[in-house]
């Protein structure tokens, strides 16, 4: 991941050099001077954001959770709730994201949380109990949703309407990598002795905090700092960029994007949190062999945001939603069912495939319907409806576990979910793609 994005930084980007143009034609040679469009080194610094505030900072608990349960003697409604917890600290910096966005700007407050992220995770490391972990945990979800967030709403303020979707879908496969490492590092370390999994949290720490100071290096708040347009915009603009489209706000399409959303993130993260658990304890793999289904996850999922963000683009954002929903349908249906072999592996297969698609599509819709002015906002509003169902989900699953010995019940009401999901999609209308 490092190699393929260090040649960005590469660029001569000073401010000075890039500072406002005088003209219409000085902001063409600047935007084309050196090959590509500072959008798209936004994009791959927005993709490493992801991979440390999400990938790494929600997402590879999956891979430490049986490791650090086993050590810590936790049960299974206590990782829940261990996991639980971080996605209410997410809730409660979603919350908030507007406003700190308006007093600090979206690059200060990107790097600010990242640090929080990296100082609470290696902390953990250290936690003796489930109460440390769990406050800790919490810290590193407020930090996963305030630099989550405003990075999404970078995408609309970079990007027109017309190639929203494929930006958001290369900024969320930052997941997909921090999956795919993960797989393979952390049950390397977890296997150092009983406490591998400490070095872990360390590790993790650690490669957030680089993450943090390339961001704070690379990031702008939008392209008229820069004396540019938005990557894909067709009208000409003065020196100081063109207006920012303005459209009324529809309360009922957000409400039913958060619907959306919710149901999203309800049943996503329950697959997320347990399947490595399930894999070891229900299936009978070795960590090991758990950790490289895992980063099979991880490698579809590259695929995922841009393919599924692209196909939005073109065939509306209705089509790509119930699509999406369809196949992760599918994919917790075979786990539920409790089917192995080839099933399993499909399973795996599904959900990887689809993994990060619809936060890139909910991104680029929101976009659509009510500009990128508005975006940062009702995004975190939609994300807020979003935590909810995330501070639901892996409980609930863990509850139902507790009772039934299992986690088959679990996916098949994520199964049911999902399929919900496809019809409130149905009916989602959204106004005609357009460069916005």
């Amino acid at each position: 991941m490092f190699i393929t994005v260090m040649p960005l930084f590469l660029v001569p980007v000073s401010n000075e050099r890039l500072s406002r143009p005088r003209n219409v034609a000085e902001v063409a040679v600047v935007q084309h001077k050196y090959g590509v469009h500072y959008g798209w080194l936004v994009v791959a610094a927005g993709c490493l954001c992801i991979f440390a505030c999400l990938g790494l900072g929600r997402f590879a608990i999956g891979m430490l959770l049986p490791a650090m349960g086993s050590s810590l003697g936790l049960t299974y409604s206590q990782m829940g709730l261990i996991s639980t917890c971080n996605f209410f600290g997410y809730l409660l910096a979603v919350l908030t994201c507007g406003r700190m966005q308006s007093l600090l700007g979206a690059r200060a407050l990107i790097f600010l949380a990242l640090l929080l992220i990296s100082v609470s995770a290696g902390l953990i490391g250290l936690g003796q109990g489930l109460v440390s972990i769990v406050l800790l945990y919490t810290l590193t979800g407020l930090g996963s949703g305030a630099a989550n967030v405003p990075m999404m709403g970078l995408v609309t303020a970079w990007f027109a309407g017309s190639l929203r979707g494929r930006a958001a879908g290369f900024v969320v496969i930052g997941s997909g990598f921090a999956i795919l490492l993960s797989g393979f590092v952390f049950p390397l370390l977890n296997g150092l002795g009983e406490e591998g999994w400490r070095l872990s949290w360390f590790a993790l720490g650690g490669a957030v905090f680089i993450i943090s100071l390339i961001c704070w290096t690379v990031l702008r708040n939008r392209p008229q700092d820069m004396g540019l347009e938005k990557v894909g915009e067709q009208k000409k603009t003065t020196p100081g960029g063109s207006p920012d489209v303005f459209r009324p706000l529809d309360r009922k399409a957000v409400a039913h994007c958060g619907a959306i959303y919710f149901i999203f993130g309800f049943t996503y993260v329950i697959y997320a949190t347990f399947i490595v658990t399930v894999l070891v304890n229900e299936y009978g793999f070795s960590e090991k062999v758990a950790g490289t289904f895992w980063a099979w996850v991880g490698l579809l999922s590259l695929f995922s945001g841009p393919v599924f963000g692209t196909l939005s683009d073109r065939l509306g954002r209705k089509a790509g939603l119930m699509l999406v929903f369809s196949i992760q349908t599918l994919s917790y249906l075979l786990v539920g069912l409790h089917l192995s072999g080839p099933a399993l592996v499909l399973s795996i297969g599904c959900f990887g495939i689809v993994a990060w698609s619809v936060p890139s599509i909910m991104i680029a819709l929101v976009g659509d319907l009510v500009g990128s002015r508005n975006t940062v906002r009702v995004f975190g509003l939609i994300t807020f409806v979003f935590g909810l169902g995330q501070i639901s989900g892996p409980y609930i699953a863990g509850l139902i576990a507790e009772k039934t010995g299992n986690f088959s019940g679990s996916f098949l009401m994520a199964a049911g979910m999902t399929f919900l999901a496809i019809l409130v999609s149905s009916r989602l209308k959204t106004p005609a793609r357009q460069a916005r």
